[in-house]
């Protein structure tokens, strides 16, 4: 059975920086592309990255020069590099993958969830 094991997390300052990790495990397929959610109480579940196979990636508005998305091939691992956190940015967060080409921005479009992680940032 393929999965996704999330790491990191925690309680921080604002300021701080955080670093979350996504491992795939089991019957993964080749040509994956990922992605990074966060939740917060009573709100949708919004991307705040994702990367495409080929290395493409997006970072919303809200994360953009913060947060920095990438990942490791070899070792089918995606990362979320979270700087200048803000208490804003305080949610649980997810990642996923799908087999594609292109990154994709919408929860729908992944078939493979992380267990998620809290963040939560004190001002």
């Amino acid at each position: 059975q393929a999965q996704l094991v999330q790491s990191g997390g925690g309680l921080v300052q604002a300021g701080d920086s955080l670093r979350l990790s996504c491992a795939a495990s089991g019957r993964i397929t080749n040509g994956l592309s990922w992605g990074w959610f966060r939740q917060a109480p009573g709100k949708e579940r919004e991307c705040v990255a994702a990367i495409s196979r080929s290395g493409g990636t997006f970072h919303a508005d809200a994360v953009k020069g913060r947060f920095t998305i990438s990942r490791d091939i070899a070792k089918n691992t995606a990362y979320l590099q979270m700087s200048s956190l803000k208490p804003e940015d305080t949610a649980v967060y997810y990642c996923a993958v799908v087999s594609g080409s292109g990154y994709y921005t919408r929860p729908q479009s992944y078939d493979l969830w992380g267990q998620g992680t809290q963040v939560t940032v004190s001002s």
